[in-house]
């Protein structure tokens, strides 16, 4: 199978990258001067081990790229980004008759929950991923993934209907490529778990950093939130335990001079990208919260600030801040009737 990752930043760079790396047939689809430094010098991935230069076939447009029957799609843009890709590939004819959405099987290697439902709209055979993958990407043509020995864990299956052979042919390269990466009957129990943890992500980005105490206590109130809702609406999630044991003593960081891993928000934020995806991690907590009945004030906080702080660098508003502007949505909001 040949591999054509839709996004090669962090994510679809590392995957893309290893897998290059192992032999496999890849093509890297990028934009302006990432797709630029990538055609001139090639993929520079830093992992423990050093940094590697490879030389990764690379298009700039789906009509670069003549599709093959063995192709498989690996989609890993931003949520806000999906529509305009999939509507874009989903069109985009095959070598023998056929268009991709019709032929082509699709992986969703993103954060948040929607992605999925989004692109089964347009594609028969749609697979979800959940991304264990510690990476950034904040310099044209580099990427760095600072995990071992494993560089990262993808819990991979069929979307609605469980593993098949497509999914464990996937599986099996990502494994000869320097990835864990299980077959499930139940990837989307396994991105709500993911979707906890990613609930702490904007606090990283509009803050500066998640680690001082004001923050931490943050995010566990937006965690807690973040259960309590998916427990209201009957939504089987991995505990925060299973994942850490994902990836305890496979994927762990391995620090590499001069680098620091920072989250999908923060680097969004330091790139000057102009979106956040939020909307889609705090945001989605909101939304079934609201579906549910269940008061949401500090994901709603937390999703209103990323908005409020798309256009400006990482630590643009502070904790306590935050803090205030939860208590005083808290106040102004009636409680139930008696």
């Amino acid at each position: 199978m040949r591999y054509i990752i839709i996004g090669s930043g962090a994510v679809g760079g590392s995957i893309g990258g290893r897998l290059h790396e192992s032999g496999r047939s890849v093509v890297l689809v990028a934009r302006g001067a990432h797709f630029e430094a990538l055609r001139d010098n090639g993929l520079r991935l830093k992992v423990p081990t050093g940094t590697l230069t490879l030389d990764v076939p690379v298009a700039a447009r789906p009509e670069d790229v003549e599709l093959r029957e063995d192709d498989v799609l690996v989609l890993a843009v931003k949520t806000q980004d999906t529509v305009a890709a999939l509507d874009t590939w989903a069109a985009r004819p095959v070598a023998g008759g056929g268009t991709a959405g019709e032929r082509l099987p699709l992986v969703c290697a993103q954060n948040g929950v929607e992605n999925e439902r989004l692109a089964l709209r347009r594609f028969r055979e749609v697979y979800g991923m959940c991304v264990v993958l510690p990476s950034t990407y904040l310099n044209p043509g580099e990427v760095v993934a600072p995990c071992g020995p494993y560089t990262g864990a993808l819990v991979i299956g069929r979307y609605g209907t469980g593993p098949d052979a497509t999914a464990r042919r996937i599986a099996d390269d990502l494994e000869k490529a320097c990835f864990l990466a299980p077959v499930v009957t139940d990837v989307m129990r396994w991105k709500y778990g993911k979707l906890l943890g990613n609930l702490a992500n904007v606090v990283e980005a509009v803050c500066g950093s998640a680690s001082d105490a004001a923050a931490r206590d943050l995010v566990a109130r937006a965690q807690a939130e973040g259960a309590a809702v998916l427990d209201a609406a009957g939504i089987a999630y991995a505990s925060e335990a299973e994942i850490t044991e994902l990836r305890s003593g496979t994927v762990d960081p391995q620090p590499i001079a001069g680098e620091r891993t920072r989250g999908s928000s923060w680097q969004s934020l330091a790139r000057g990208a102009g979106s956040i995806e939020t909307d889609y991690l705090n945001g989605e907590i909101v939304l079934l919260g609201r579906e549910h009945g269940v008061p949401t004030p500090v994901n709603a906080t937390l999703q209103h600030a990323a908005r409020e702080s798309v256009s400006r660098e990482p630590g643009s508003l502070t904790a306590d801040e935050l803090s205030r502007r939860i208590a005083a949505i808290q106040r102004a909001t009636p409680g139930p009737a008696t």
